[in-house]
């Protein structure tokens, strides 16, 4: 399988093999921190969850990748990307432990919010470090494409894997806040393993070059805000990549509202205890996951069958047909079923759309765009769960929410189809600098 032989090769490499431990540490935690929030808002006995403290919480974890993406790109540049592994991993092994503090105490819930969301702010320099970083690991560009496609994906399971080391810890533990504070601790120790990790690959290696760190900080941030508006305009003229990242905000959009309603009905409808709605959870999150590592395989044969972008319109289409259909009996096993189909067809679309996105926009735009793709990403997640928390009712059941989500699917492989042919995308051959000489991640 080219797969697992490009993984192979890669391997050999020393340096990549450390950053992969980092990022395989760093995400692990990842998944463990955000399955002990999820567990304490959603499944703590004394709370009475609503979709609204749901989506409370998703706000929590993902507007800080919104709000600070943009300008993770503009300090990456000025510090040693080592050592923004080093000490974010160090200071979220602390920001934990002060969180399962405030989990033990009981302290009031925006106490607890603030701490969880400086945990995920310094996770936005740590993820964005690791991709930055990768370009000094790998030997040449041909390898570098497939790094970039396999560290990705084997961060995401490393995440899945957190949250299944999570679920086992909380229902092993005993009940109530323990619980969910021997959890959290458990990330804390992982995130202090990753910061460990990443002391062993030299500090320099990942650069930044010296002459990146030559302009202010404050001219720095302005140019990067008149950075992210010329690329807004360049991807208007770039129809295919324009297209593709409104699909896929449209996606996840879908995935976001179908997240908060599997929620739901796990601690509602299908169990009678927050122990069973929990493993119930796990499972779905682990079928999930399992969705995502095949989109990975199977893309990269899809892509040459049907085109980049006729695979994303397979995937919508897909949805459009499979999610009302194993989604309204609200059953577990069909929901089961359902989350494996959506975890396919919505890493399928991503991996995709990032493909389209680097083949067609300039280098010299490219890392704009991919910011400005960012928050389109988390914000619609984010706006999803609003939406989810107006329609849902407290059980989870809305025929009107699966539905609506069904047309968006439907309306989004529609759009592509109508849209135009899309020519083979290929990336240009020069490598434009930007029009004011900042270089942009």
């Amino acid at each position: 399988m080219p797969v697992v032989r490009d993984l192979r090769v890669l391997l050999h490499l020393r340096d990549f093999r450390r950053l992969l431990t980092v990022r395989l540490l760093s995400q692990g935690a990842d998944g463990v921190y955000q399955v002990a929030l999820a567990a304490h808002v959603v499944f703590s006995p004394e709370k009475q969850t609503s979709p609204a403290a749901i989506a409370s919480a998703m706000a929590v974890l993902l507007l800080p990748y919104s709000l600070l993406g943009p300008l993770t790109g503009v300090l990456l540049d000025r510090w040693r990307r080592r050592q923004v592994l080093l000490h974010g991993n160090l200071l979220r092994a602390v920001l934990a432990v002060g969180t399962a503090l405030l989990v033990l105490a009981t302290a009031p819930d925006a106490l607890f919010y603030v701490s969880a969301l400086s945990v995920t702010a310094v996770n936005r320099f740590v993820l964005a470090g690791l991709s930055a970083s990768l370009p000094h690991v790998v030997d040449d560009q041909e390898r570098l494409v497939t790094a970039n496609a396999l560290s990705p994906t084997a961060g995401t399971l490393a995440a899945t894997a957190g949250g299944g080391v999570a679920f086992a810890v909380r229902l092993a533990a005993p009940g109530g806040t323990a619980s969910d504070t021997l959890v959290v601790l458990v990330g804390a120790v992982l995130y202090l393993c990753a910061g460990a990790a990443a002391l062993r690959i030299p500090a320099d290696l990942l650069g930044p070059g010296a002459l990146v760190t030559t302009v202010s900080l404050r001219t720095a941030l302005v140019t990067t805000v008149r950075g992210l508006t010329a690329g807004l305009r360049h991807l208007a003229h770039r129809r295919p990549a324009g297209r593709v990242l409104a699909a896929m905000t449209l996606m996840r959009f879908c995935y976001g509202a179908l997240t908060v309603t599997l929620l739901m009905l796990c601690r509602y409808a299908w169990t009678d205890s927050d122990a069973a709605g929990l493993a119930l959870l796990g499972l779905a999150v682990s079928v999930s996951g399992a969705g995502f590592f095949a989109a990975a395989v199977i893309t990269p044969w899809a892509t040459g069958r049907f085109g980049r972008v006729g695979w994303i319109v397979v995937c919508a289409a897909a949805a459009a047909v499979l999610e009302p259909a194993l989604g309204l009996p609200f059953a577990p096993v069909p929901m089961l079923i359902a989350a494996f189909v959506l975890g396919l067809v919505t890493q399928g679309a991503k991996i995709s759309t990032d493909t389209v996105v680097q083949a067609t926009v300039d280098d010299a735009f490219r890392g704009r765009v991919f910011s400005l793709y960012d928050v389109l990403f988390n914000v619609a997640f984010v706006g999803a769960a609003g939406v989810a928390a107006l329609m849902l009712p407290h059980d989870g059941r809305s025929v009107g929410l699966v539905v609506t989500v069904a047309v968006l699917y439907a309306v989004t492989a529609v759009a592509l189809t109508t849209g135009g042919p899309v020519s083979r995308e290929t990336a240009p051959a020069e490598r434009p600098t930007s029009e004011d000489g900042v270089r942009f991640t």
